[in-house]
């Protein structure tokens, strides 16, 4: 072989090996890439998915009960998405306009009495009302805070939310300051127990309602940043230095600060 032919061959030799980890590289990041799409369009898609899914509920059970004549698909050449929500939406506040007069007030009552005179619907329409009042009134604390108990035993803890303050007979027959825990299940938060615990055994969470709630839906996958912990991250570090003021480092390995000044 000639040393023209040895100088092509290593030649050959070097852009074998120098092209392998680029080709592995661009696999990597075209794999990575794969991914960051997957977790950009997946939660949006479903997200699509679910709110297309309750629109078209809601837009068949309104047209269903809605007459041919009130309809405004039956007037125009395409079908309206969210129709039956912008109806129910304007019945509403027409039922509430209607109601805060003298004549809606009076129809409301007589409403009221007939069915609290029927067994079973009685018992399921005061429960639902004082459901809604006590949700939707400005002053009400129900699901503002999520908390941690020890449940079913000591030692395993649950996340629950504090509906009320436990009161009325309950709290009379238990003696001392409890509160009234929602305990959801996973991965459906809309069901879950009641429990009335002792206020000193609830610990109160520093995280919002809505991140509580993520991490019981996703079962634990979905980690919620500690707001405590990175305050105090930041706090830790460098504060300073001023002219000849205080500082505060962070010890190299046992995480201790350590004061001094400026000048040391």
């Amino acid at each position: 072989m000639s040393q023209r032919q040895r100088h092509r061959a290593d030649v050959r030799h070097g852009e074998s090996h120098i092209g392998g980890p680029r080709r592995l590289r661009l696999g990597a990041r075209m794999r990575a890439y794969f991914f960051a799409g997957i977790l950009i369009t997946a939660p949006m898609a479903f997200t699509l998915y679910l709110a297309w899914l309750l629109l078209n509920f809601v837009d068949t059970t309104v047209q269903g009960i809605l007459p041919e004549r009130f309809n405004p698909d039956a007037y125009l050449p395409f079908s309206l998405p969210g129709i039956g929500v912008v109806i129910i939406v304007l019945g509403l506040i027409l039922v509430g306009w209607l109601t805060a007069g003298f004549v809606g007030r009076l129809f409301l009552r007589i409403s009221e009495s007939v069915l609290a005179r029927i067994p079973g619907v009685s018992t399921i329409y005061s429960a639902t009302k004082q459901i809604l009042e006590t949700v939707l009134a400005n002053q009400s604390a129900a699901f503002r805070e999520a908390v941690l108990i020890e449940y079913p035993r000591r030692g395993i803890w649950c996340i629950g939310f504090i509906t009320a303050t436990t009161s009325g007979e309950v709290a009379r027959q238990v003696g001392e300051d409890m509160v009234n825990v929602f305990l959801p299940t996973t991965p459906n938060p809309t069901s879950g127990f009641l429990l009335f615990v002792p206020r000193r055994d609830v610990k109160v969470l520093g995280m919002t309602v809505e991140s509580a709630v993520k991490l019981v839906m996703s079962a634990g996958i979905v980690s919620v940043p500690d707001r405590d912990s990175d305050a105090e991250d930041a706090a830790g570090q460098v504060a300073g230095p001023g002219k000849d003021g205080p500082y505060v480092v962070e010890g190299p390995k046992d995480g201790q600060a350590r004061a001094g000044t400026a000048a040391d």
